[in-house]
């Protein structure tokens, strides 16, 4: 799609310009769109507006993401729309009406006051002769009201007698002479309620509350815990967005509620922002809408969305949906039957899953502990566009299959993890397979071997490469192997990653623990549990890059800090939240013939399942040097600065970048390979099709004559008999 982007940037500190955008603020809404895959165009709008109509009308553009303010007067944020409006041109974003109300937090009160919706008590003036003392309830605050960004709200905003108001009124007055609201102070906290039209929830787009904390340093001293203009613009590094808000869930949902209807009645389209007062009673107050929301990184909007599995790139994409079906815009980028590409930058597809649960630190929460976090998938799509590739989001729910059929793709980045059962990794790669789409990483056989840690096991042991002796267990009553000699054991899950079900209590000294593990474990995860010889040696995870010849890097020790603890394990809690009883070698220190004995099991284990692309394999040495594989992950996590694969890559001096380039380097040769072989099928059946049709034509060529009347037939619809024909 072609999208202009408008907006008003800000080149100073200047109050004028504090609603303005900086150039960091419209160089990540610019690189979002780019890399959802729309053509982009930058417009800059401070300037004369006839200058703006005529670059508009020569670009042309399907869409206008509108982000400009405007620069004067109380219909400001409505004078684009309305020009896009007259122009012709759809937009994102509420219309011009619902901007000019919006902006005027007077006229907004009363049209929401009729709806009973709750806000403080006010008083609007323009004259100071207006002023009364009628309906006042002390302390009160004073602020402009056709600002946003807390323009004109400091500390002395705030009046606790009528002489104060009136002094600050008249104050207030003189600089924002269109007038000025009058309202009763509420005590308590801010909480703010983002709006996205095009997220398909129970609200008609309405996100979770989320509210804004104030480092309490930055407020020392201060009477009035407010949300002011210092705050909000100068020492914005002091306020930080928490997600969700800390409100009971019957609060939260109120606060959604009132949104819902505030949203409804002012007409507010594709994105918007509620900011309430919660008292110190816990009660809701409506102080006022944003209909031209911040979308600086960072804002609340996003920290909301990503409750809803929405990063960045998700939150703007979200906002174009919703602009371009409310003005029945077809995606020229995702139109079925547009052919993919044969050369240039590719066309990225990338699949994934989303973690919209956040897991506990005492895994009682864990079920979605393998997705990834919104913030690793930007990661990994900013990596993957830099490379100069379009990326395609491919979320791996139940609509994949329909949305691959429709969303022409070269290559698929994929690190989705699947729904549930032990094949739920070869999930999107078996999909990818019938579609004929080369994608990165290992196919659905290696996938499903390595996920099921015994089976995985059984064929790495026959390549020669040591395992800890093992045993499954379906229900915990089971007879115990008598390759069992000694405790510990340790009990996991056998098809689970990311460490789930392994903690603590998971190393068992006694074969009643062991039990009792087992039956919690199957229970919890509805598979069977392995058992295994715990190897109580140094514990190392190694990288392997590639195919045929995997590149092995230098391997990571995980170093285990609590020398009281006698089993040590790398528990769930460990890959959850760093702490101090670990630390990561990367690379380990080993001797030569050590290092050399574990990149040659890991390149053994690599190969003997099959994998390719990429891996990490974990391995545990007993203090005699033996090596013994634990198990294979190739599909490893890949969040910048944590994810083990990330780290080795890193202590193998190879930035972030690198790694996603090297990850998806044999997708793409195998890519190039399928579009040889198809041009070369292509090739073989026209040059097939060309002789069949010679030999037709020599076939069909009468015995004498130039046959110039021999090809037609009779009137009755018989062919002519040949001049030989005779009985």
């Amino acid at each position: 799609m072609r999208i202009a982007l408008t907006y008003n940037l800000r080149l100073s500190d200047s109050e004028e310009e504090a609603e303005f955008d900086t150039q960091e603020t419209v160089n990540a809404l610019a690189a979002a769109i780019e890399r959802l895959g729309h053509r982009l165009e930058r417009f800059e709008v401070s300037g004369p507006a006839s200058r703006t109509v005529a670059r508009l009308e020569a670009y042309s553009p399907e869409l206008i993401f509108n982000t400009a303010e405007g620069r004067r007067g109380r219909f400001r944020e409505a004078f684009f729309p309305a020009l896009f409006d007259e122009l012709g041109f759809p937009y994102t974003g509420s219309d011009a009406y619902a901007l000019a109300i919006t902006l005027d937090k007077q006229l907004t009160k009363l049209i929401l006051s009729k709806h009973g919706i709750r806000t403080p008590g006010w008083q609007y003036v323009e004259k100071l002769s207006e002023l009364t003392a009628e309906n006042l309830r002390f302390p009160v605050i004073v602020k402009p009201n056709f600002e946003g960004s807390s323009k004109g709200i400091t500390q002395d905003s705030i009046a606790e007698t009528l002489d104060e108001v009136r002094a600050k009124v008249a104050q207030a007055l003189s600089k924002y002479p269109a007038g000025v609201l009058v309202e009763e102070y509420i005590g308590g906290r801010d909480v703010t309620v983002p709006f996205l039209a095009a997220v398909d929830n129970d609200y008609d787009g309405v996100l979770t509350p989320v509210e804004y904390v104030i480092d309490p340093a930055a407020t020392a001293g201060r009477r009035y815990p407010i949300y002011d203009y210092d705050l909000k613009v100068k020492n914005y590094k002091a306020v930080s967005v928490k997600a969700p808000a800390n409100v009971p869930a019957k609060t939260a949902e109120d606060m959604r509620e009132m949104a819902q209807k505030i949203f409804r009645v002012l007409d507010c389209r594709d994105l918007g922002r509620i900011d309430f007062r919660l008292s110190d009673a816990g009660v809701p107050y409506f102080l006022e809408i944003n209909a031209l929301p911040s979308l600086e990184p960072g804002a609340g909007i996003y920290a909301s969305a990503e409750l809803e599995g929405l990063h960045l790139d998700g939150v703007i994409g979200s906002i174009i949906q919703g602009a371009a079906k409310r003005n029945k815009i077809k995606d020229s980028a995702r139109r079925q039957g547009k052919p993919a590409r044969k050369s240039g930058p590719l066309r990225v597809g990338f699949t994934y899953n989303v973690k919209r649960v956040k897991p506990t630190a005492d895994a009682s929460e864990d079920s979605e502990a393998e997705y990834d976090s919104p913030a690793t998938l930007q990661a990994i799509r900013e990596a993957i566009a830099s490379w100069g590739h379009e990326v395609i989001d491919l979320e791996a729910n139940q609509e994949l299959p329909t949305v691959l059929a429709t969303t022409p793709v070269d290559i698929v980045f994929n690190i989705a993890e699947g729904f549930k059962g032990r094949n739920r990794e070869s999930q999107v790669p078996a999909m990818l397979e019938l579609l004929d789409i080369p994608y990165t990483g290992s196919d659905p056989a290696t996938l499903s071997l390595a996920l099921d840690k015994a089976l995985a096991k059984k064929i790495v042991r026959q390549a020669g490469i040591h395992t800890p002796t093992f045993q499954l267990m379906l229900t915990g009553k089971e007879r115990l192997n008598k390759e069992f000699t000694t405790f510990p054991l340790i009990v996991k899950p056998v098809a689970e990653g990311s460490s789930k079900g392994v903690v603590s209590k998971s190393v068992c000294n006694t074969e009643a623990e062991l039990r009792e593990v087992v039956k919690e474990l199957v229970g919890k995860y509805q598979q069977p549990a392995l058992i295994e010889e715990y190897i109580g040696g140094r514990e190392f995870t190694v990288g392997l890059l590639g195919e045929r010849r995997p590149r092995v890097l230098p391997p990571m020790e995980i170093v285990f800090l609590d020398k009281e603890e006698k089993t040590p394990v790398y528990s769930f809690q460990h890959k959850l939240d760093w702490n101090d009883r670990i630390r990561y070698d990367a690379p380990a220190k080993l001797e030569p013939a050590l290092l050399e004995k574990l990149r040659a099991a890991a390149r053994g284990s690599f190969m003997a399942l099959g994998c390719r692309d990429v891996a990490r394999i974990d391995f545990r040495m007993d203090d005699k040097g033996r090596i013994y594989f634990i198990e294979c992950n190739p599909l490893p996590g890949l969040t910048p600065g944590w994810s083990d694969l990330v780290l080795i890559a890193q202590g193998a001096g190879m930035d972030y970048r690198t790694l996603m380039g090297e990850i998806m380097a044999p997708a793409i040769r195998r890519y190039k390979e399928r579009e040889a072989r198809r041009a070369a099928d292509e090739h073989a059946l026209s040059k097939a099709m060309l002789e069949k049709h010679a030999v037709d034509k020599v076939e069909d060529k009468p015995a004498g004559g130039n046959g110039s009347s021999n090809g037609a037939q009779h009137a009755s619809g018989e062919p002519p008999q040949r001049l030989d024909a005779k009985a």
